[in-house]
């Protein structure tokens, strides 16, 4: 193809940029054990040994050297790539560690021409860029960003693959250290629209091209078309009359006159040779009858012949079924076993079947006969006589073929009676021995029966147990529960007494400031807090240090808290101005004293 000869070659002229190292190409070649060819096909070393793998007196050199304008030949999968570094004129490209996994790829767009190229220097130009990619072939266009990065498109899509052998090296400009001198490239694949809209318009003509080829094949293959009918002349009327007269070339003929007497040849002048043709294929007519008359008489004969064949195979028919209904009478019956009896009454069944499809087959042929001969004395009244004794002959045949046949069903009938009267006396001492066989099964299932209700008597007898033993528990239960409510009612008693004494202590226990358990405990906790901070804390400070011990409480409620016990807790503004602060302090043993 186009493409795999554009992978062979590249334009010396885009890549003839000068450079420091003229031979790398060769040493990368002899580096994966390949000889250098050049771009004609000829060594360029001679004395190339590819056992030894080197070549004496050749520095390391740029794979990529312009000039040779050929793509070296695939590696091997399981050879790594030798990368070597390549000196430009402004830069320097090293090579990534060979030990290193390949670099990422996205999936290659349908027609790919442009690469994304990251990593760039800071300091490069668009002028470094087009040094080092034009080598891989003719750059059409460089998009570059300010952040490191551009997009370059090549004017074929096999220049993509080279360019992807540049991502993963160091690129350097001149020799300078600086970090913004250098930086690492990344090649990959990008998506851009014209790539698209050519790779559509190239696929929409390989199309239209294949359509081209597929329709010229069916051409080829067509068969051809008849030739055109010849215009009317004397010379070729006179050429079709004599035609007409061969019987072998007159459907070619007749075909030609049709088309002429459609077109409207007919006039008064050929007005005579045109009856003259119709006259001649008029005198076909007769030659045609006689032609059917033949076939029909051949047909005819052939219809003969299969019915005598038919009736033939009819009556060995008749003989086998015959030899089984023999073979099924009592005399010979007793002597088979099962096995050959089955088969011959399996065998005598197919037989008539077989025999009765053919019998309906020879008795439909001869009412079709017997119709047609109807039909033809209508027509002839003069034939009445020989058809109606051909038709008495054919009467007496089919009534003949049907006695013998009533007589072999009868036959037929008689050994299946015998057959039955058999399978019903077997039949009888089966239902016998089953018989005998289900009694005994009932009387194991009526042991059965008799000792699960023993087991069941026993059960019973045991549950009658159980309930008096129930019974006697739940006396004695009863009579505990009387004696556990008169100690109930002297117990309730003793506590309204008690009740009456506390009253007080419960009124006094109302009118404090702390209403439950949980309020008592927040208080010693907090006091505990603010006795380690002797200068105070702010609300914030002292619920941080509460909402560790249980996440539910709030800012709020601490609050109210603590300013309901006013003796206990105080608070204080410490600060001036926008440092102005709350701080509550503990005055618990102040408090004290007071109280």
């Amino acid at each position: 193809s186009t493409d795999g000869g554009r992978n062979l070659s590249l334009d010396s002229t885009l890549m003839g940029l000068p450079m420091s190292d003229p031979t790398a190409w060769a040493t990368a070649m002899n580096n994966l054990g390949m000889a250098p060819m050049g771009m004609t096909g000829q060594p360029l070393l001679p004395d190339f040994d590819p056992a030894l793998g080197m070549m004496t007196g050749i520095p390391p050199i740029n794979p990529m050297m312009p000039g040779l304008g050929i793509v070296p030949p695939p590696i091997p999968p399981d050879m790594p790539a030798v990368k070597e570094i390549i000196h430009c004129k402004s830069c320097t490209l090293f090579p990534p560690n060979p030990h290193l996994p390949p670099p990422a790829t996205r999936e290659r767009p349908p027609g790919c021409k442009t690469v994304f190229v990251g990593g760039l220097p800071e300091n490069g130009t668009e002028q470094i860029i087009m040094e080092v990619f034009e080598q891989c072939g003719e750059v059409i266009a460089i998009r570059k960003s300010k952040k490191n990065f551009c997009h370059i498109r090549f004017a074929e899509e096999f220049m993509v693959d080279k360019a992807l052998y540049l991502s993963g090296y160091r690129i350097r400009l001149g020799s300078s250290t600086d970090k913004k001198d250098t930086g690492r490239l990344h090649v990959d694949f990008a998506q851009a629209r014209d790539d698209l809209y050519e790779w559509e318009c190239k696929q929409r003509m390989l199309a239209r091209e294949e359509r081209h080829r597929r329709r010229l094949a069916e051409e080829r293959f067509r068969p051809p078309s008849p030739p055109p009918v010849v215009h009317y002349s004397d010379h070729e009327c006179s050429v079709v009359a004599e035609k007409l007269k061969d019987d072998t070339k007159f459907s070619e003929a007749i075909q030609t006159l049709l088309t002429w007497i459609e077109r409207g040849e007919v006039n008064r002048r050929t007005a005579n040779n045109f009856y003259s043709m119709i006259q001649s294929a008029n005198s076909h007519i007769r030659r045609l009858v006689n032609e059917k008359a033949a076939h029909e008489k051949e047909m005819e004969e052939a219809k003969e012949k299969f019915k005598l064949a038919l009736s033939g195979i009819l009556v060995q028919f008749e003989q086998i079924v015959a030899v089984y209904h023999s073979a099924s009478k009592q005399k010979a019956w007793d002597h088979f076993t099962k096995a050959q009896r089955k088969n011959i009454s399996v065998w005598c069944k197919q037989a008539e079947e077989i025999r009765n499809i053919h019998n309906d087959e020879l008795m439909g042929i001869r009412r079709e006969e017997e119709m047609e001969m109807s039909d033809e004395e209508i027509e002839d009244p003069s034939e009445m006589k020989e058809t109606e004794e051909s038709a008495l002959v054919s009467q007496v045949e089919a009534l003949k073929e049907e006695n013998d046949s009533l007589r072999w069903q009868l036959d037929a009938y008689r050994n299946e009676v015998e057959l039955l009267k058999q399978e019903q006396g077997k039949a009888s001492r089966d239902e016998d021995t089953t018989k005998e066989q289900q009694m005994k099964l009932l009387q194991q299932a009526l042991q059965g029966m008799q000792k699960h209700l023993l087991k069941v008597q026993e059960e019973y007898k045991k549950r009658e147990t159980e309930l008096e033993k129930v019974k006697e528990d739940k006396l004695k239960i009863e009579t505990l529960l009387e004696n556990l409510k008169e100690q109930e009612s002297s117990m309730s008693r003793v506590c309204a007494c008690s009740q009456e004494k506390d009253c007080p202590v419960e009124k006094t226990l109302s009118n404090s400031p702390v209403k439950s358990e949980r309020e008592v405990l927040l208080v010693g906790i907090i006091s505990t807090f603010l006795h380690v901070h002797p200068f105070g804390a702010s609300i914030e400070y002292i619920c941080s240090y509460l909402q560790r011990l249980d996440s539910k409480i709030c800012t709020a409620e601490v609050e109210v808290l603590m300013t309901r016990l006013q003796n206990t807790f105080r608070q204080e503004l410490s600060g001036v101005g926008a440092s102005l602060e709350k701080r509550w302090k503990f005055c618990g043993f102040d408090g004290l004293k007071i109280t």
